[in-house]
């Protein structure tokens, strides 16, 4: 039996067009999806995932622009992270200036998507060069890259994904094709505006927490994003633990990281002579000072989404204690007027993000300067903890957050205070 040419191309363009075809809805049905996330880490997360899957590619990367400089932003990698993604990589500060010494600073600069076959034999006259810092730290072999810079409606670029290593339907190692990168830069062009919204969802938070340091010199940016990046990666090996599916780990994970940024805001509502004391503070002025979480809870009584609730959770609930020492207790109603604290709240009384965001609060304040205090050493931090699980902590969340403990480090660099390149170094 002979086959017709002819017939066969035929066949062969029709099954191309039905693959561009499912794969342009697939494009729409995830684009759906990313206009429901909230945090830019987490979206992040999720675009890099689903480029990936649309390309079959083993490793990627994101950059965003921030001061006319390309931040590393957020990474995957199966082979040396696994499926789970958490890794110290994750946290790195790497820059790159927008032009053309560098991969992802071309395509930003010039607006152009690329496909490179290896970088590690570029085409003659390319003009721009592969940085193999990682690969060299990592002992990670890149070869074939996919890069398209994130380019809104509006003709902003708001920053580059690579895409790296794709494999073949058997698991092999192969090249991207040029059908890939059309693929990818639509995805890209979609993405982009989500990006943006995300990144402007951050900004707004950070200017609710300038607006508490104005009263708060303690509840600065860097703190907040340090807080919001232990609880949200504590919960997620947590949550690993505990068998909840990835899905859900993922859809708490992207409110958790925003609540716990806002966990202090209700100190707005205290008085200066309190805040910027510059001493420990006497029983009286504690006393008042305990009163900031359920002033902040007070600030999202008018719920009006998932986000909400899990702020006002973690508000409230932030200072309660494993072994019910903790503050403010148990209150039926933080809306009457007058009340006085409860008894505290013990064990899994204490909601999950409530006790998580406790052990990451305290884990902050404890290696941080503060007026009355110099900052802890890792040594005694770390001691400190072990010897509170089970008494201020859940143990099975000080498991979680000693299991990631590189990570936890690899945040702490990232978001560090401006006068705080000494951190670690004094004793209590």
């Amino acid at each position: 039996m002979t086959v017709n040419p002819a017939s066969q191309q035929g066949k062969s363009e029709s099954k191309d067009a039905q693959s561009d075809v499912d794969s342009c809805t697939r494009i729409l049905q995830v684009m759906e999806k990313l206009s429901h996330i909230k945090d830019v880490d987490a979206l992040l997360d999720e675009v890099l995932l689903q480029a990936r899957l649309l390309t079959r590619s083993d490793a990627g990367s994101i950059y965003l622009i921030e001061n006319n400089v390309l931040k590393f932003s957020y990474i995957h990698n199966d082979t040396l992270f696994g499926a789970s993604g958490v890794s110290r990589y994750l946290y790195a500060s790497q820059t790159l200036e927008v032009d053309n010494h560098s991969l992802a600073g071309y395509a930003a600069l010039t607006g152009e998507p690329l496909l490179l076959e290896d970088v590690y034999h570029l085409p003659a006259g390319t003009p721009f060069i592969f940085n193999d810092t990682f690969d060299q730290m990592s002992g990670y072999r890149t070869r074939s890259i996919l890069a398209a810079p994130l380019i809104t409606s509006h003709n902003k670029t708001v920053g580059v994904i690579q895409i790296i290593n794709p494999r073949s339907a058997d698991g092999q190692p192969a090249i991207f094709t040029p059908g890939d990168l059309l693929l990818l830069d639509y995805f890209a062009d979609n993405a982009a505006s989500a990006i943006e919204r995300a990144m402007m969802t951050r900004e707004l938070i950070l200017r609710m927490i300038k607006m508490c340091e104005m009263r708060d010199p303690k509840e600065t940016g860097v703190h907040a994003n340090r807080v919001g990046a232990y609880a949200a990666e504590v919960y997620h090996q947590w949550s690993l633990k505990q068998g909840i599916a990835d899905d859900d780990i993922k859809r708490q994970k992207d409110l958790l990281r925003i609540a716990a940024m806002l966990h202090d805001l209700g100190k707005v509502a205290i008085s200066d002579l309190i805040l910027k004391k510059p001493a420990k503070l006497d029983f009286e002025e504690f006393r008042v000072m305990q009163y900031h979480t359920i002033l902040g809870a007070r600030l999202f009584q008018n719920q009006a989404s998932d986000l909400d609730a899990l702020s006002a959770e973690i508000a409230l609930n932030h200072h309660e204690k494993w072994d019910g020492t903790g503050y403010p207790g148990k209150i039926d109603d933080i809306y009457q007027d007058q009340f006085p604290l409860g008894a505290g709240k013990q064990g899994e009384e204490i909601p999950i993000a409530g006790r998580i965001v406790a052990l990451a609060d305290v884990y902050d304040a404890l290696v941080s300067q503060r007026v009355y205090k110099a900052p802890w050493s890792e040594t005694m931090t770390l001691s400190h903890i072990k010897d509170q699980s089970g008494k201020h902590f859940d143990p099975a969340v000080v498991d979680a957050f000693l299991a990631i403990y590189d990570v936890i480090v690899a945040i702490r660099e990232k978001y560090q205070d401006e006068d705080s390149s000494a951190l670690l170094t004094a004793s209590p």
